[in-house]
Formats: structure tokens, C-alpha cells, sequence
């Protein structure tokens, strides 16, 4: 048998047999990084910071085979107006721009809860809602310190390929890390490519080597969290994925192509106002020389051109113009700025500052669509949050700080505009109806109600002395 056949009859053998673990794993990989959820979350990462499709444009004319052809000699404006990152600073600040208030009704459990979500984990929190809106969802990690004390990291969700156990993904079975490092190598370097298995049985690493997954051997199999020089594991995997809304759509999928639009209308109008006589279309009647190349320089270095009369016709230079109607296209970009605004349920602060002194119904109905887009990301969010307090009522109970079944609520603060003298007036009105406590914590000035319900209690107890 020749090495051919040799080859065939393996290949046969190979793919006749089921998959392995590793192989298994593998082909996840590459499927993830050929699919259009990894570009969509690219996609929102680039625009974001402002990388659009625009800035790769570049003039093109029809050439003489009838195909685009790109030239340089004429105006090449990319202009980028970010209105999508405006949408997600918007919606993150919205919902996640003022800390979250954790509420229980077991005073100790209250304490520390508070400890937990300090100002950490609540910038941790709001850089996960900027992943959520422009990925679709976002990933933090828990685990155990070196110091013992439970911590919270952010993943990025374009390294996680998340294999889940039901259809409305809510329960992994296991989850893929993959992340490139810098190695050196005395003076040269290299990037290497990292996989972390994440699955109930604690965390396995691999490295790429030759385009196959092979175990790591710089890195050995560990479980989760170590207490008392004993290794453990979560019963649950130590992912928790905070998601934009339950399909997992980035925001970038409903606003892309209008920024797009916008952007390349601003760059036309820009483009169209910096063509003058010198680099426009010019009709050469009688022109003294043959090259337009040397015609279009001297037009540049001398602002002058030579003609000549022949059998009685007058040699002349014009121009075809297309004059620039900038209400037309002053419209149209409203249109499109609307149009992303809409699409992408925000909201027109102009619409405030235009209309006068707004009342809370103004106000209100300015922040409708994204005040319905929040509700959706924070049902989400609530979810995530009731599988997060699994976590840290376990590591409290094993640290034997207590077993606590009470269960704690989490209360996103919006920041939406209010009409503050509206919203006094119905909490004096409302003072005997409802309780001291409901009044204190819907009050605009407060933001500490434990601490203004024990302030209140001091002063009532020295009203009575």
C-alpha cells in the first residue's frame, strides 16, 4: 500500500470514529470564531470606541471595464458621528449609573451583603452592563482569593462560548474561555493561545498548538475554591451571564446600518462642500496641451490655464457643478439621527431643553422607550443577580459566617431626570397613608434610608423627652 492510500484509509478511520472530549471542544472553537454572533459582538466593541466602517471607505469612479475603480485625487472624508455610543452610555448610566441598593429583612444579612457589593463590584456591574448592550450579554466569574474573601471578575464575552443545558439558556453545562497572551522568548515574542474549560468538575487548561487543542502543561487541573487545605467545587459553574434581553441581541443589530447612513451622509455633505474649481469636473474647449495630468497641476500651482482660439472657435475652461443643497441634507441626517435614537430606544435630551420648563409627565414621556428597554435588561439582570446570591450565601455559610434562607432584594436606582418639587408634594400627601420608611425611600434628597429612618427615630425619640 502506497503512503496515498495509506493516508485515505486513515483519514477513514478517524472520521468513522466518534469525537473526542478534546475534539469535541475543538470544533466548538472554530465554529465560534466563524459565526455571526462572535462579529456582532465585534462589531459593538469597534463602534463603541468609535472604529466604524467609514473609516475604511475610499473614493471609487467607474473604470473603464465598467468596475469600480478607487482614485485618490479626490476628497475622502470619514466623518464619525458615535450616536451609538451615545445609545449605550445612555442606557448603562440609565439603569447602572447610581449604585444598587440591597435590601433584607435580616439586619445581619443586610450588613453583609452591603460588604460584598461594595464600590467595586458596583463599577464591576456597570462595566458588565456596557458589555450586555454591546455584546448581547456580559460574563462574571466568581471565586475564592488568595485571601479567602469571595471576588468578582469581569470576562469579555467575545473569550466565552457558553454551552447551555436548556433551550432558554438558562443552566450551563460547561463553558469555553479562550484568550491570547504575549509569550517571550529571550528578545522575541509570540502570542499564544489559551483555552480554560470551565464545567463542574473545575477548570482545564489547553493551549493551541499547530491548530489542534492540547492540554497545557504549564497549567494543572484545579478546583474552584480551596477552605480550610481542602479543594472544592461549586455545584453550580462559576459563570453568570447578565444578559441585554433574553435572545441575547446586541444593540449594535438595531442601529447598525442607520449609523452607517449617517455616517456616510456626512462624509458625502463634507466631500461635496470641498470640491471646488480646482479639483471638480472642468470642460476644456481648445485647451494649449494634451496631458490632464499637467493641466490639473498647473490649475493647482498657478490658478491660471492656457487656451487657444482654432478656426474661429474661442477656447474656454467651465466646469459642471452640482450645487450642494446643504437644507436637504441637514434633513436627511436628522432623519437618520432620529431614526438611530428610535431604533435604539433612547432618548432626545433636546426634547427637554426645547420645550420649556418640563413637568414629571414631559419628562416622562421623553424617557418612555428607554424606560421599556430597561425593564427588559433589568428582568435580566434580576435573574442573574437571584443566581449570583446562590454563590455568596454558600461561601457565607461555608465560612461560617451563617446560613441566611431570607432572601435579599436588589433595587436598580435609574438615573432619570425628575421633577423634584412634584415628587415632595406627593410624598408629604402620601405621610400616614403608607409607611414612614416607603415615604423616606422614595424621597428625591435621600440616599441612605437606614440611615435616615435611624435619624428620624433620634429625633422623634427627642421630640418625646
Amino acid at each position: 500500500m502506497n503512503y496515498a492510500n495509506e493516508m485515505y484509509w486513515l483519514k477513514r478511520l478517524e472520521y468513522g470514529r466518534p469525537m473526542t472530549y478534546t475534539e469535541y471542544i475543538g470544533r466548538q472553537i472554530r465554529e465560534f470564531k466563524c459565526s455571526q454572533t462572535l462579529k456582532e459582538m465585534l462589531d459593538g466593541e469597534k463602534y463603541f470606541a468609535g472604529a466604524h466602517d467609514i473609516l475604511k471607505r475610499r473614493r471609487t469612479v467607474i473604470g473603464g471595464d465598467g468596475e469600480p475603480v478607487p482614485v485618490d485625487n479626490l476628497p475622502n472624508n470619514r466623518v464619525v458621528d458615535n450616536r451609538y455610543k451615545r445609545l449605550v452610555t445612555q442606557k448603562n448610566n440609565y439603569l447602572l449609573g447610581r449604585p444598587l441598593a440591597v435590601y433584607s429583612e435580616n439586619r445581619e444579612y443586610d450588613k453583609l451583603l452591603n460588604e460584598i457589593f461594595n464600590k467595586d463590584f458596583q463599577r464591576l456591574m456597570r462595566n458588565i452592563g456596557e458589555d450586555a448592550l454591546n455584546c448581547g450579554l456580559g460574563w462574571m466569574h466568581v471565586y475564592i482569593g488568595q485571601d479567602g474573601k469571595l471576588c468578582f471578575r469581569r470576562f469579555k464575552p467575545y473569550e466565552i462560548i457558553p454551552a447551555w443545558a436548556d433551550a432558554e439558556h438558562t443552566v450551563l453545562d460547561h463553558a469555553i474561555r479562550i484568550y491570547e497572551i504575549v509569550c517571550y522568548e529571550g528578545r522575541k515574542s509570540r502570542i499564544e493561545e489559551k483555552i480554560e474549560l470551565y464545567d463542574k468538575n473545575g477548570v482545564t487548561y489547553y493551549k493551541m498548538s499547530g491548530g489542534r487543542l492540547v492540554p497545557d502543561e504549564d497549567r494543572q487541573p484545579h478546583c474552584y475554591m480551596s477552605c480550610g487545605g481542602m479543594d472544592y467545587n461549586w455545584q453550580r459553574i462559576p459563570l453568570i451571564a447578565f444578559k441585554y434581553n433574553a435572545k441575547e441581541i446586541p444593540l449594535i443589530k438595531n442601529v447598525k446600518t442607520l449609523q452607517d447612513g449617517l455616517n456616510i451622509l456626512m462624509s458625502n455633505f463634507q466631500n461635496g462642500m470641498e470640491e471646488d474649481v480646482r479639483n471638480t469636473i472642468l470642460v476644456l474647449k481648445n485647451y494649449d496641451g494634451e496631458n490632464l495630468g499637467e493641466f490639473r497641476q498647473n490649475l493647482a500651482a498657478y490658478g491660471a490655464v492656457k487656451v487657444r482660439t482654432v478656426d474661429g472657435a474661442e477656447g474656454a475652461v467651465e466646469t459642471l457643478r452640482i450645487d450642494v443643497n446643504s437644507e436637504n441634507y441637514k434633513q436627511i441626517i436628522e432623519l437618520f439621527k432620529r431614526a438611530i435614537t428610535e431604533n435604539g430606544m433612547g432618548f432626545d435630551a433636546s426634547e427637554l431643553r426645547n420645550g420649556g420648563t418640563p413637568n414629571q409627565m414631559n419628562i416622562q414621556s421623553v424617557y418612555s422607550d428607554i424606560d421599556l428597554d430597561a425593564n427588559g435588561m433589568e428582568t435580566e439582570f434580576q435573574a442573574a443577580f437571584e443566581k449570583l446570591l446562590w454563590f455568596v450565601d454558600t461561601y457565607l455559610y461555608n465560612t461560617g459566617k451563617g446560613r441566611f434562607d431570607c432572601g435579599a432584594e436588589i433595587v436598580f436606582n435609574r438615573d432619570m431626570l425628575v421633577d423634584e418639587s412634584s415628587v415632595i408634594e406627593n410624598c408629604v400627601k402620601s405621610n400616614g397613608l403608607i409607611s414612614t420608611e416607603t415615604v423616606v425611600k422614595n424621597h428625591p434628597w435621600v440616599n441612605d434610608v437606614c440611615g435616615e429612618m435611624k435619624r428620624i427615630t433620634q429625633e422623634n425619640k427627642g421630640k418625646e423627652e
